[in-house]
């Protein structure tokens, strides 16, 4: 498997040489590695990787190569076997039987469940209907389908039901230099523009020039500050999940509006606005940014764009501790409410098509939450999002 996985990283252009690789193997000789996934990660990514800008191919090629051997994370009361977590088979039901399965009945009962069932069970399960395992309609558990459920060591979505996730999820960085698709992005992103000339005279005032010249009698030089798009722009990305399948129009936005606005900041969020959001998806556990800081430091008149799917759990945004992925003291709806208030020109931009809205509740409860400032990510919606931004 290492072999295969030093050729991967080759074949997809990272310079590793054979004198890392041996290092690498050296370091798995002394237990370095601990034997856990996360921390063989983070060792052979230091022994085989020299340059920051390999470090996304090094990623997609470590998920490729080692794909369904992630161990939990330390963060449930009881130890759950890795073993457990191999996937066996993937059970398929028929509409008819997800019919006939029923909800847990609220969050916080299905959370209490799952850890008295955590103490209780003693060995690995598969199939069923109670036990935490593999292919079930238990409400615990991976490749198996029950409506309100706690996914645990499932690789990505496949109903796009669970409540909670216990598995720690990497996400990557959008990237701001993709070429565009289409030039009609941009175009529709000039609809916000404000011009001002501020900074630094450094441009050649032509007129001035020729009217001082004229004046004076002998050549005489003007400059003036270059004329910017004066608007100021503060955008939120919704990464991972659901929205893996939106990427490259949401990069290509991103591309765009780098381009198009000098004053532009961006932050990351997953599902719903909490306490906290992040620049690097690499280190958004551990270097984030206060949402109230952020509500403190931008002024009022920032346009603020949301972009997103919008597709989650409703307890993600209702309930504290709705978090699909950490216990959120206030619900997601409060944080959306203030920066509603604190800015008043905000749009929620979704990739998802318009005419499916109204199937997915968390959809309508954002769209509401907006003011209905809700708008498809086309090149119309964009438009009108950006007409509403200048009002």
């Amino acid at each position: 498997m290492f072999v295969t996985f030093f050729q991967e990283l080759k074949s997809a252009g990272v310079p590793v040489t054979l004198r890392e690789y041996l290092t690498l193997l050296e370091a798995m000789e002394q237990d370095l590695a601990s034997r856990r996934v996360e921390d063989f990660y983070y060792l052979s990514r230091a022994a085989l990787v020299k340059d920051e800008r390999n470090l996304d191919k090094f990623d997609r090629v470590f998920g490729k190569v080692f794909q369904g051997m992630e161990l939990l994370e330390q963060a449930l009361a009881a130890e759950i076997p890795a073993e457990w977590l191999k996937k066996i088979l993937e059970k398929n039901f028929s509409d008819e039987e997800k019919r006939l399965i029923e909800a847990m009945g609220g969050l916080d009962k299905l959370l209490e469940t799952l850890r008295r069932r955590l103490a209780e069970q003693k060995g690995r399960h598969q199939g069923g209907s109670k036990w935490i395992g593999t292919a079930g309609t238990s409400p615990y558990g991976a490749y198996g389908y029950n409506p309100e459920g706690v996914r645990i060591g499932q690789d990505k979505n496949r109903n796009f039901r669970a409540v909670k996730v216990w598995d720690r999820r990497e996400f990557r960085d959008l990237d701001d230099t993709v070429e565009l698709g289409t030039r009609n992005i941009k175009l529709a992103l000039r609809r916000l523009r404000k011009f001002a000339r501020t900074g630094a005279p450094e441009e050649l005032d032509l007129e001035g020039t020729i009217k001082e010249t004229a004046h004076r009698g002998y050549l005489d030089l003007k400059l003036r500050p270059e004329r910017h798009n004066a608007v100021k722009v503060l955008i939120f990305f919704d990464i991972g999940g659901s929205m893996d399948w939106h990427v490259q129009v949401t990069e290509e936005l991103f591309s765009a509006a780098r381009t198009e606005f000098k004053h532009m900041d961006y932050f990351y969020f997953h599902n719903c606005l909490y306490e906290r959001v992040w620049k690097k998806n690499r280190r958004r556990h551990d270097d984030t940014t206060s949402t109230w800081q952020l509500l403190h430091t931008y002024p009022h008149d920032y346009k603020v764009i949301f972009v997103g799917d919008a597709s989650m759990s409703p307890y993600e945004i209702t309930t504290p501790g709705g978090s699909v992925e950490h216990f959120n003291e206030e619900a997601g709806a409060i944080w959306l409410e203030r920066m509603t208030r604190t800015y008043s020109a905000c749009v929620w931009l979704n990739p998802v098509p318009q005419e499916q809205w109204d199937y997915t509740y968390s959809i309508r409860m954002v769209r509401q939450l907006l003011g209905e400032r809700m708008y498809p990510l086309t090149l119309e919606g964009l438009d009108r999002a950006m007409r509403e931004l200048v009002r």
